[in-house]
Parts: structure tokens; C-alpha cells; sequence
């Protein structure tokens, strides 16, 4: 009867194991996380701060093109890992050694990777990167306020954030991300070691994207020229938060996947992890020459909630495969027809990237008053003379970062109608060139034939994708403006790349055999048509006789 009762009714501490070791199962493997607690607990291993700190001895280099990363961003990152352990001991209680620890630990853990509201998530970031700052004695513009209990748990964020700092806090996020790829210790283990050159994404478009959210940064003409370290207004800390959630809405995964993948290096085996990093580092590439910088790459893949996000996470840590690139204007040589040979049978999602300047002239160039604007499409290309498709995405990638998803109330997504191989006469022929939303001569960005025109409509004649501007000064009127590059990624994966080879291979057997001419189908001359009519022209009077 003792026994029954007693695991009828538990004690409250074995209740509370249980269901904190429930949700922790439900984020990362038990085994796992008994193996990271039995390291960080022990006399002669890391502490926990250590174990969740970035990997040591990477070099973080200035992105080509923007400011450097503020004197104390180094700092910074030195004390990450001692502010993330902080969130472990909530409520003041330490994690404490030996299987007294077990269950604190386990809180911790849920605390910062169990499954939250999305505003949680950034509020948790947030007081990451507000302890990170205090420790490296850098400037912070993020407050807390109690809750009515006077607990940290249910207390508000507040406070005003700079430019510089957004600019801080969204690099601080990049290297969590980037460390899910980078070995633990990644230039401290002796001679053999060297410090890994890590090259930072440009963040000035969400800067601005954020600025501009919060009206800290007028649109259109004042977002030309400006730059991060030029100071400004701030913005208040709710408006940021509203910013991250509907514009880059990823970043509040980033707490949960930096715990979890820290966790997985302190207890994966050494000569794996040198291995598989090794690779890493050597496909590095210190050099953004595609106009799918990796800035671009992770601003994207924060905005998306489907799978293609870690193709462009991946992207922003060591760059995009060129064996993706299905077609470059510069490279290619310009034209609908150029591009449609490096599309066509390619039967997977694609991201097309147009760089163009709208006012014609030189003097905008050298002013750097390009615009580039984006189209992420779920499916292949086809040539047809209506509009197609399924889902997409339009893009405002450069100056200024904008996302802008299906609207569910049209399916015009793609219009892509080349020149049919048997001419006939229209009446009323249909535009030749590439759209994206609106109406067939009414199109929300349309590219010519030629590929040296593109028009930008607003957005009111477009019912498939959401409202939002993609290029400055746009207004109501069409903008027509000069291209001056596209590209083309694929991003089906190899797979995908390799049914096109196949499509490719069988179109090039087609051609070829309606190229040859077999002389056996034809008859001599005397048994020609023409041959025949050549004769009734000559006597039209004569008689013949069908032979039969």
C-alpha cells in the first residue's frame, strides 16, 4: 500500500523532473542534454558561461562597402556566453553541481529553447544582449522593468535603441547563427591553429529597414548616402520588437538554436567536429561579387518560415554555391532569350535579383543610386501569354530591406512570354518580356525583352502580392528605369539541378534531329511535285494520265 501510494502521488520535485524533462525532450535528446549537464557540472570541464560562449579565435572582418563593427563588438561577444548562462539561473537560483543541478538545469534549458510566443523570444534576446553590453561596459539603450510580482520574467522591456546599437545587436545575432556552422574553439588550440577570418554581412538595409519602420529615418531621398555610424534618431524598443515580428521574424529563433547547437559541440566528437568545420572554412570566401551578398542572403532567410531559410542561412555564413547560379546578365550576356537558356527546365524555387538606377545618366551611378529588387517564385519558368503560379515573394533588397508576401486574393505571380517560334499575325499581341504581379499591360514589375528596361508600378494595380514600396521615390507614377545587372539562383538543390541536365540533354537531342534532312523520305526529280508543276506551267493544255 506504501508503494502504491507513493508512485501514485510523487513528491513535487519528482512531478517537476519530469515535466521539465518532457519539455526539454521535446527541443533536444535527453542523452544529449544529460551529457552536456555531466560536462558543465564537473570540477575539471567548462562552466556552463564557457560552454555557451561563441567559438574563440575568430577574426571578424569589416563587410566590404559598410562601417566596421563597433571598438567593443569583441567584448560583446566575450561576454555572450556569461550572459546566456545568466538566463539559466532564473529567479536568482544557480545551477547548482551534481543531480541537485539536474532540474534547474533543465529549467534553464526550457527557458530559453522551449516553444514561447514570438515577443518572448525577442524579449529574452534583448535582455541577452543588454547583459552582453553591461559586461563589456558598451553603450545600451535596453531597460527592464519588474513585473508587479518582481519577477524578471514578467518584467518589460523598455528603452530606445541608436542606430550603431541595432546595428550591434543584429551582428550579435548573425555569429549565434554562425556558430551552429563553426567549431567550438576555433583558433585557440595551440600552434596548429590559426585564427579563422570570419567576414561579417552587411546589415545596413534592415538598419534602415527598421529606422524607416519607426518613421526614425524618412523614406525615399533620406535613406540615400546615410550610413550607421552618422548617428540619428533611435528607436524606442516596442517599435523595434514590432519591426522584428512582422519584417524579420527568424531572428527570434536564434536564442533557441545557439543553446541548442553550443550543446551539440560540447559533446560531439572532436575529430568529427574538425572535419566537418574543416570544410566549412575552406569553402569561406571573404568577397560578396553576386548581388546575393550574404547580408541580402540572411535578411531573406529571416523573413521566410519554410525551408528555403536555411539555404539562405547557409548563404550568409559561407556564401552561395555558384553551381546555383543559372544565369548572370554580365556573364550570360543580357536578353529574355540568354536568360530563359539558363532557366528553362529548371522545375524548383528561384530567387531573381534586378540592379537598376532610374534616372538615366552617369552621374547616378557614380552617385551609387542603384536600387536592387527581388522574386523569390516556388516553381519553374514557362513561356506562356498569361500570368501563372502558385506562391512568391517580392523583395526591396537594396537600399532598404522590404519583404513582401503573397496577398491571397490574385495568382498572378509570374508572366514569362518569349517570342513564339511561329510568327502569326495578333491583333492584339501580348507584352514579350518577364512580370510579376498585376495584369497582363499592367504589370507590377515588368522587364523588357532586351533587358535594359524595367517598370515598377505601385503597388494599387497589384492584388497578388501585399502593398509596400520596392524602390525609393516610387510614388503613384510607373518608374521606368535602366538595368544594370540580373541574376538567377536556384535553389531546388542538386537534385533539382540535375533533372534540368536531363531536360537540357533530350531538348538538345530534339534540335538535332530537326536539324537533319533524310533524302531517302524525298523522291527523285521526275516524281517531284515540283518537278510536276514545272511541266503544267510549260504545256498547261496537256493531258496526263494519273499513273496508278
Amino acid at each position: 500500500m506504501g508503494a502504491s501510494s507513493s508512485t501514485a502521488n510523487p513528491s513535487p520535485e519528482a512531478h517537476e523532473q519530469r515535466e521539465q524533462e518532457t519539455l526539454a525532450s521535446a527541443t533536444l535528446a535527453l542523452p544529449l542534454l544529460r551529457a552536456a549537464f555531466t560536462r558543465t557540472s564537473s570540477a575539471d570541464a567548462d562552466t556552463l558561461p564557457d560552454a555557451l560562449a561563441p567559438p574563440r579565435g575568430a577574426s571578424f572582418l569589416r563587410p566590404p562597402g559598410s562601417p566596421p563593427p563597433p571598438p567593443h563588438f569583441h567584448d560583446l561577444l566575450a561576454g555572450l556566453g556569461p550572459a546566456v548562462a545568466s538566463l539559466f539561473s532564473a529567479g536568482g537560483t544557480a545551477v547548482l553541481e551534481g543531480d541537485a543541478g539536474w532540474v534547474p538545469f533543465l529549467r534553464g534549458f526550457n527557458r530559453c529553447c522551449a516553444r514561447v510566443s514570438a515577443s518572448r523570444s525577442l524579449a529574452l534576446l534583448l535582455r541577452v544582449y543588454a547583459a552582453a553590453c553591461a559586461a563589456a561596459g558598451a553603450p545600451c539603450g535596453v531597460q527592464f522593468q519588474p513585473g508587479d510580482e518582481g519577477g524578471d520574467e514578467e518584467g518589460k522591456v523598455v528603452g530606445e535603441l541608436a542606430p550603431e546599437e541595432i546595428a550591434a545587436f543584429l551582428w550579435m545575432c548573425w555569429v549565434m547563427a554562425w556558430s551552429g556552422s563553426a567549431p567550438r574553439d576555433s583558433g585557440d588550440g595551440g600552434d596548429k591553429s590559426e585564427p579563422v577570418a570570419v567576414l561579417l554581412p552587411d546589415v545596413t538595409h534592415l538598419v534602415l529597414s527598421a529606422l524607416v519602420s519607426a518613421g526614425a529615418v524618412a523614406d525615399d531621398d533620406g535613406i540615400w548616402g546615410w550610413e550607421i555610424s552618422g548617428g540619428g534618431k533611435g528607436v524606442k524598443v516596442q517599435e523595434f520588437t514590432s519591426w522584428m515580428l512582422s519584417t524579420a521574424s527568424g531572428i527570434g529563433n536564434c536564442l533557441s538554436r545557439y543553446v541548442q547547437g553550443r550543446f551539440r559541440s560540447l559533446v560531439a566528437d572532436p575529430t568529427e567536429q574538425e572535419s566537418s568545420v574543416s570544410t566549412v572554412d575552406m569553402a569561406f570566401d571573404t568577397s560578396d561579387v553576386f548581388l546575393l551578398t550574404r547580408g541580402r542572403a540572411w535578411a531573406i532567410s529571416l523573413s521566410l518560415r519554410n525551408k528555403l531559410s536555411e539555404k539562405f542561412l547557409s548563404a550568409s555564413v559561407i556564401g552561395m554555391d555558384t553551381e546555383d547560379l543559372l544565369y548572370r546578365s554580365s556573364v550570360h550576356g543580357k536578353g529574355l532569350s540568354r536568360f530563359w537558356s539558363g532557366v528553362e527546365g529548371y522545375k524548383g524555387p528561384m530567387l531573381i535579383l534586378l540592379s537598376a538606377f532610374s534616372k538615366g545618366g552617369v552621374e547616378n551611378v557614380d552617385s551609387d543610386r542603384r536600387w536592387v529588387i527581388g522574386v523569390l517564385t516556388e516553381e519553374g519558368f514557362e513561356s506562356k501569354d498569361t500570368f501563372y503560379g502558385s506562391s512568391g515573394f517580392l523583395c526591396a533588397a537594396h537600399p532598404i530591406f522590404r519583404m513582401l508576401p503573397p496577398s491571397g486574393k490574385e495568382k498572378n505571380f509570374v508572366y514569362s512570354h518569349l517570342h513564339p517560334q511561329i510568327r502569326v499575325y495578333e491583333a492584339n499581341p501580348k507584352p514579350v518580356g518577364l512580370a510579376f504581379g498585376g495584369t497582363v499591360g499592367n504589370e507590377r514589375i515588368f522587364l523588357d525583352e532586351d533587358f535594359s528596361k524595367v517598370v515598377v508600378c505601385h503597388h494599387a494595380v497589384d492584388k497578388t502580392y501585399q502593398h509596400g514600396s520596392l524602390i525609393p521615390n516610387q510614388g503613384y507614377l510607373p518608374v521606368e528605369a535602366s538595368v544594370l545587372e540580373v541574376e538567377v539562383w536556384g535553389l531546388g538543390g542538386e537534385a533539382t539541378r540535375r533533372q534540368q541536365d536531363v531536360y537540357k540533354k533530350r531538348e538538345n537531342i530534339f534540335s538535332e534531329q530537326r536539324r537533319k534532312v533524310d533524302l531517302k523520305t524525298f523522291g527523285n526529280w521526275e516524281d517531284s511535285p515540283e518537278k510536276m508543276m514545272m511541266d503544267m506551267m510549260a504545256d498547261p493544255n496537256r493531258v496526263r494520265r494519273e499513273d496508278r
